[in-house]
């Protein structure tokens, strides 16, 4: 039997506080290529992890029914990429497969390049937002890491190895799910439940974001209204509402609207409504492409954008989607992670994955503001657009200093807590 591998994929999001921002979006790697940059690691690797974060979003999406979905492709793609430093052969294959790298494109040592270089721009002090990456390795006091693994996860992905005692698995799992707590500001709490009695070794990586609107919505504005769940149920929501320029596209292809909300600090986010009927149609075309038409399209114009209040979560069984989307052998004895480990055989038991997000009119969590905004008046016709998200829509919060989708979701119901 060979002794077990878990990987505790957290992320951690976000609470927000919203309006718009004066240029248009802007494209690091467009501007790396002016630069004659395009070459470089987190550049190149930006397509392959687009690629799998919606091949992932597919997955999920096929099986999540009529419930929310919300996670973040960065922190699950980051944290595979990290074992596979110590993976070999046919698991080594597998996982570069599933994740999308083509190493035709980008070599290898590339990949891990590109990370370390995300976890560098994504954890910059000196940004505005509030914005925190980690990995964690908690290695059983028994178990000896191969040097050469240890250097890599450290240079690469920065992470720390914490000596455990996995032969006392209550005190493991609560010095895991403490350091969990601390990570996500205690907005995970308790994730780990159990440990399988050959785990001897925990793989966690976390993302914690909170931002901050450019400007942000007005709570007097914020209203009592319906959430249309189909054709025939609805729920009771706080709407919040906003008469202002926003980098909008109407894609009449797909049949939706996209609005861009931009936080401070280089950070943005695009909220999709697809029409009545049609947000199928707008998933399955949901790919990097399509993403890059919408941020080229997008033009300043006022509309009228209702956008509901919500927190919601999301919980997720990786190993079963991996093991979906072709990635079988890291699970399996047939795994090679003979890279991790002084004479030990791997394989990784169990990965999950939790998400959660607080969206409202202002993330500043003890601060007051007051605003009086005047506007001039402008000719009645022809009257803004109204973009009102009270029917399901998608959301996505991509890091514009690497192109990264930091979260990835689906809202059918704003007021169900889990996803």
């Amino acid at each position: 039997m060979k002794s077990v591998l878990y990987l505790c994929l957290l992320l951690l999001g976000l609470q927000v506080q919203g309006q718009q921002q004066e240029q248009q979006i802007h494209h690091p790697a467009e501007d790396q290529s002016q630069a004659d940059g395009e070459n470089l690691p987190y550049v190149k690797l930006a397509p392959s992890n687009a690629d799998f974060a919606f091949k992932l979003y597919q997955q999920i999406s096929t099986e999540s029914g009529d419930r929310n979905i919300f996670f973040s492709p960065l922190s699950i793609s980051t944290a595979f990429t990290m074992l596979s430093l110590g993976a070999r052969s046919n698991t080594l294959r597998e996982l570069h497969k599933g994740l999308a790298f083509n190493l035709t494109q980008i070599e290898e040592q590339e990949v891990h390049e590109g990370f370390r270089h995300i976890l560098q721009l994504l954890n910059d002090p000196h940004r505005e937002v509030q914005l925190n990456m980690g990995n964690a390795l908690f290695v059983d006091n028994q178990v000896e890491l191969l040097q050469n693994f240890l250097d890599q996860v450290k240079n690469f992905y920065y992470a720390e190895a914490v000596s455990s005692n996995f032969q006392n698995p209550p005190e493991a799992i609560r010095e895991i799910n403490e350091y969990v707590e601390t990570k996500t500001h205690g907005k995970i709490v308790d994730l780990v439940k159990s440990l399988d009695p050959e785990t001897v070794m925990v793989l966690i990586n976390y993302i914690f974001f909170r931002g901050s609107w450019e400007r942000p919505f007005s709570s007097f504005n914020t209203r009592d209204d319906d959430f249309f769940l189909d054709a025939k149920n609805s729920v009771k929501v706080k709407m919040m509402h906003k008469n202002k320029d926003f980098n909008v596209h109407r894609d009449e292809n797909l049949s939706c609207w996209v609005v861009e909300i931009p936080y401070k600090g280089n950070v943005t986010s695009l909220f999709v409504l697809p029409d009545e009927g049609t947000m199928k149609q707008v998933e399955d075309a949901l790919l990097k492409e399509t993403v890059s038409i919408w941020l080229r399209s997008l033009k300043r114009r006022q509309i009228y954008l209702d956008l509901p209040k919500f927190s919601v979560s999301g919980s997720y069984d990786v190993k079963s989607l991996f093991e979906k989307m072709g990635v079988t052998e890291v699970f399996s004895d047939q795994a090679d992670l003979s890279g991790v480990a002084k004479n030990l055989l791997l394989k990784v038991s169990k990965a999950i994955h939790k998400a959660t997000v607080d969206v409202r009119e202002n993330g500043t969590e003890a601060a007051a503001v007051t605003m009086i905004e005047i506007t001039p008046l402008s000719l009645p016709f022809p009257p803004p657009p109204h973009v009102s998200f009270n029917r399901p829509f998608l959301m996505m919060i991509i890091d514009k200093s690497t192109d990264g989708m930091l979260f990835l979701g689906k809202i059918v119901n704003p007021t169900a807590k889990e996803g």
